[in-house]
C-alpha cells in the first residue's frame, strides 16, 4: 500500500510567500511530509483526496491553550479575570486528579483537531504532581496533535502539596524533558510562574532550565490592571532575560517602553480576544504588536469561557484591528475607503506566525515541500457554509464552524476524514468527560458552595501581595 497522498483540485492557500495562492492545486504527501506542492501533479498509485471546490490551508496553530481546563466548558460564562483567578486556579485546579488532566488534555486535543488545529502550545498549570504532567503529555500523545507542552511551575493552592520545593518541580520538568526525548511531536518548554506570584530568583531558575534544555518560554504578561501582577517586563528587561525564545501572552496592561523592549527582544505575543474582550482585561493588542514589529498570534486560552475552535479568534480579532483601525478615521467625521487588513493577514497570524511564535516555524505553518504533512480542507457540501465559496479564506474566518472541516491531517496521518475524527468513540470520551467534571465539582463545592468565590480575602489576592515583594521595576 501506497503512504502517498495526494490531495487533488483544491483552493490551495500556501501561506508560503514563493508559493501563494493556487486557485486550483495539488498538495502531494509522502508518509508525514508534504513532497509537492503545485498543480495537475502526478503521482501514481498514491491514494486520491479529491478536494474539488474546497479550501486547502496549513493546520492551524493555536499559541496558548489551557488544555486541562476542558471538562470545565461554559464554567466561566460570566466570570471577570479575577474571578475566573479565585475559580479555576485557585479552587478547581487543586481538585484535579492526573485522570482528570488527562481526560482534559485528551479531549480538548481532538477538539481542537475537529476544528483544523493541528498544533497547540499547551499552557500547562496544573501539574499538581509529577502524575498530573504525565497525564497531561499522554493526553496529547494519545489525541495525536501536535503540541509544545510548556511545563508549568504553577502552585495555585499551597497547601495542596505534590512537590515539596520549587527545586523538585523544575527535577519533575527535567525528567519529562528526558523521558519524552525520542519523539518529536510533543515538544518540551517552560510555562513561567505569573510574574510576582514566586521570588524572582525562582522565575530566572525557570528560564534559565527551559534554556539549557532548549524549550519554548511561555509568560502570562501583564494580564492585570492596577496591580503588581502586571508588572515585570522591566525586571526582566534588566536582568537580560528576554529573547526571541518566549510567547508573552495577553499583553493589555504594558506601557510604551515594556512593549519597545519586547519587540527589540525579538519576543512573540498571543492574543486571545475571546477572553479579553469577555473578561474584563483590556482590548486585544494587535495595534501595539504593529507597532513594535511584532507578528500577533491568536489563542483559544480557556475552554472553560472559550470554544476550541480559533475561528471565532480571528473573527473577533479582526473586528478589534478593524475597528482600532478605523476610529480615528470615524472620529474624524468621515468614513474608511478602504479595510487596512484582510483576511489572509489574519490567517497567517494562526498558521506561519503561530508556528514560528512555537519554534515551530520549519515544521508546519505553511504547505511548504519538506515541512511536515499538516494539511486542513474546508468546505462540508452539507452546511450552508461555502454555498458558494466565493472568497474561501473569508468563508473559514466569517462563515465557518468545525462542522466545515472534512479533512485533517497531522505528520500525514488522516486524523479527520469526511467531516469524522478517524478511530474516535466520541459517546464514551463525554461520559468520562461528564464524570471528571461532576467528581470535581462535587469535591470544589464542599469548599466553595457558590462560585466563583468571593473575592475578599481569596487566595489570589494573598498573591497580590507577595507580588509587591517578588516584583521590584
Amino acid at each position: 500500500m501506497s503512504n502517498r497522498i495526494l490531495i487533488k483540485g483544491g483552493h490551495v492557500v500556501t501561506m508560503d510567500p514563493d508559493l501563494g495562492v493556487l486557485e486550483t492545486g495539488d498538495v502531494l504527501i509522502n508518509g508525514d511530509t508534504i513532497e509537492a506542492v503545485g498543480a495537475n501533479l502526478d503521482a501514481p498509485g498514491a491514494e486520491i483526496v479529491d478536494a474539488a471546490n474546497r479550501l486547502v490551508i496549513p493546520g492551524m496553530v493555536d499559541t496558548h491553550r489551557h488544555t486541562w481546563q476542558t471538562q470545565m466548558r461554559g464554567l466561566c460564562a460570566d466570570m471577570s479575570i479575577s474571578a475566573y483567578m479565585n475559580t479555576l486556579r485557585m479552587a478547581i485546579s487543586p481538585n484535579y486528579t492526573p485522570e482528570d488532566v488527562y481526560i482534559g488534555n485528551l479531549v480538548g486535543a481532538l477538539e481542537a483537531i475537529d476544528a483544523g488545529v493541528t498544533t497547540v502550545l499547551d499552557f500547562s498549570h496544573c501539574n499538581n504532581s509529577p502524575g498530573h504532567a504525565d497525564g497531561a503529555i499522554d493526553g496529547l500523545l494519545d489525541a495525536g496533535i501536535r503540541a509544545v507542552f510548556a511545563y508549568g511551575f504553577f502552585d495555585s493552592a499551597p497547601p495542596v502539596k505534590g512537590f515539596e520545593s520549587h527545586a523538585d518541580r523544575v527535577s519533575d520538568y527535567k525528567r519529562l524533558v528526558d523521558k519524552h526525548s525520542g519523539q518529536s511531536r510533543v515538544r518540551l518548554g517552560v510555562s513561567v510562574n505569573e510574574l510576582g506570584f514566586v521570588p524572582f530568583s525562582q522565575t530566572e531558575v525557570e528560564i534559565a532550565t527551559a534554556r539549557e534544555t532548549g524549550g519554548l518560554i511561555a509568560f502570562h504578561t501583564a494580564c492585570f490592571f492596577g496591580t503588581p501582577l502586571s508588572n515585570g517586563i522591566k525586571d526582566l528587561h534588566k536582568a537580560g532575560l528576554l529573547g526571541p525564545d518566549q510567547v508573552h501572552i495577553h499583553c493589555v496592561a504594558l506601557d510604551d517602553l515594556e512593549w519597545q523592549y519586547l519587540g527589540e527582544a525579538g519576543a512573540k505575543v498571543s492574543i486571545a480576544a475571546e477572553t479579553e474582550l469577555n473578561m474584563g482585561m483590556g482590548w486585544p493588542q494587535m495595534e501595539n504588536c504593529r507597532r513594535h514589529n511584532i507578528k500577533p498570534t491568536l489563542s483559544c486560552d480557556i475552554i472553560s469561557l472559550n470554544s476550541g475552535s480559533l475561528v471565532p479568534q480571528m473573527r473577533l480579532a479582526l473586528a478589534a484591528e478593524r475597528h482600532a483601525q478605523n476610529e480615528p478615521v470615524n472620529s474624524s467625521g468621515a468614513m474608511p475607503e478602504s479595510l487596512q487588513t484582510n483576511v489572509l493577514d489574519v490567517l497567517r497570524w494562526v498558521t506561519v506566525n503561530g508556528a514560528e511564535a512555537c519554534g515551530l516555524g520549519d515544521v508546519t505553518g505553511s504547505l511548504t515541500v519538506g515541512k511536515k504533512a499538516d494539511v486542513v480542507i474546508v468546505g462540508n457540501a452539507g452546511t450552508f457554509t461555502g454555498q458558494p465559496a466565493i472568497n474561501p479564506v473569508g468563508n473559514l474566518i466569517f462563515q465557518s464552524t468545525p462542522q466545515d472541516i472534512l479533512d485533517v491531517f497531522i505528520d500525514g496521518r488522516h486524523v479527520k476524514k469526511d467531516g469524522k475524527l478517524v478511530g474516535v468513540n466520541l459517546p464514551e470520551l463525554f461520559a468520562r468527560s461528564n464524570a471528571s467534571a461532576d467528581e470535581v465539582l462535587r469535591k470544589v463545592h464542599k469548599e466553595f458552595p457558590v462560585l466563583p468565590p468571593p473575592v475578599g480575602g481569596s487566595k489570589f489576592e494573598e498573591r497580590e501581595k507577595e507580588a509587591k515583594e517578588n516584583i521590584t521595576a
